[in-house]
């Protein structure tokens, strides 16, 4: 399992997914070398605006280097058409408020179980700290905070109602991006609420997004395997509809490369581009690829270790060439990819590399090296490496008030 890819050929490369290593360096490939007939014609569809089937999509993610020249080629200019030239980011911070979790994801290095220490120290954050960090965000010219955190054994849906009251009564302009469709369906459950009525009760204390983790794959049955007492696929699409029927935006997320394979990810791409039909609710779309290091499953032996890089790259190309225009932003994860990745996955149709993430600590407890914090100053000389320019946004893609200060 852990020398393989995903179609259970050898790693070809030891790029892993959080590790800080550099992406392995272009295939130089002859003139002459096509894509195979079957991926040339699934590109020309893409390439034209037609939908394409899950065999299809599943077939973009085989074939060797002159396939992969092909699709991330198609890919950037299909980025180019639709969001332009800019690199774009946000200026925000991360409160993860409790690494305490009922739930057993077998994937999951940042939940404990307990107060007790498992892998680290277990904690949960107090009201007051919780706004205070979120001032000090607003304060460094943050203009979101990201909250997510463990499904705390003593929290129910009253519990995430005070976060975001705390959160606007310390910084009243900060952009609240919380909440996973895990924490909301737990929230909602608690208080013996329907889904919208509960949304609308967190959008009305200030609640602003929802970042759209714990889909990791829109699969059941890879969902059996990685998250079996989870909320499943249908709840997590039913969470998301009924927030952008409250006027509740979000982002959509893939955590990919532990026990899944190519017609997995062509179903979970399917499903997000279907419910964004339906309600044209997501801002973006964010592949996280697996970081192993420390995760239970990898550590008995039940896992891949992550993406390859071949994967990796794939993962955000085809995103883009399948979801857009209707989800015109494909985001590369610096924390996942790393700098030199973040770069090579913003030539292969992604337009933005998330946020400047203080205070990042899921991926770290995952074994990620590549660090806390990537400030605005990095991420401009980043884009200015590839020559392009670099734009600050607001979670929702616009101009800052006060861009200056963000």
């Amino acid at each position: 399992m852990r020398a393989i890819d995903a179609q259970g050929h050898a790693r070809p490369d030891g790029w892993h997914a959080g590790t800080g290593r550099a992406p392995p360096a272009p295939a130089i490939l002859p003139p002459f070398d096509r894509p195979i007939p079957a991926v040339a014609r699934a590109l020309a569809m893409a390439e034209a605006g037609e939908p394409l089937d899950a065999g299809r999509i599943a077939t973009l993610f085989s074939g060797g280097a002159p396939e992969y020249a092909a699709i991330t080629r198609a890919a950037d200019r299909k980025r180019a058409s639709i969001a332009g030239e800019a690199v774009t980011y946000v200026v925000n911070r991360n409160i993860n408020y409790t690494n305490i979790c009922g739930y057993r994801c077998t994937f999951c290095a940042f939940s404990k179980g307990s107060s007790r220490s498992e892998r680290g120290p277990a904690y949960r954050l107090d009201l007051a700290e919780i706004g205070r960090r979120a001032a000090e965000a607003q304060a460094m010219g943050a203009t979101e905070v990201c909250l997510q955190g463990g499904i705390h054994p003593d929290y129910d849906g009253e519990t995430y109602l005070a976060i975001v009251a705390a959160v606007k009564a310390a910084a009243p302009a900060i952009h609240v991006h919380a909440f996973s469709p895990l924490e909301v369906s737990h929230g909602a459950a608690t208080l013996g609420l329907a889904l919208p009525d509960y949304l609308a009760r967190l959008k009305a204390a200030g609640l602003s997004s929802l970042p759209g983790t714990a889909a990791e794959i829109l699969d059941d049955a890879v969902r059996a395997v990685i998250c079996p007492d989870k909320l499943g696929t249908q709840g997590w699409l039913d969470v998301m509809r009924a927030a952008h029927e409250v006027g509740l935006r979000s982002t959509a997320t893939i955590m990919y490369g532990h026990v899944d394979r190519p017609e997995h990810w062509a179903r979970h791409l399917l499903r997000v581009a279907a419910l964004q039909a339906e309600t044209g609710g997501f801002t973006e779309f964010v592949p996280l690829p697996f970081v192993h290091m420390e995760a239970p499953m990898w550590r008995r032996g039940q896992a891949r270790s992550g993406p390859t890089w071949r994967e990796a790259i794939l993962m955000h190309a085809i995103a883009r060439l399948v979801l857009s225009p209707a989800i015109a932003n494909i985001q590369a994860s610096w924390v996942k990819l790393g700098p030199d990745g973040a770069a090579r996955a913003l030539r292969a149709g992604c337009n933005d590399i998330g946020g400047t993430l203080i205070d990042e600590s899921i991926t770290r407890a995952a074994g990620g090296a590549n660090g806390q914090h990537f400030d605005a100053a990095a991420i401009e000389a980043l884009a200015a490496g590839i020559g392009r320019p670099a734009r600050v946004r607001t979670t929702f893609y616009g101009t800052p008030r006060d861009a200056a200060a963000a």
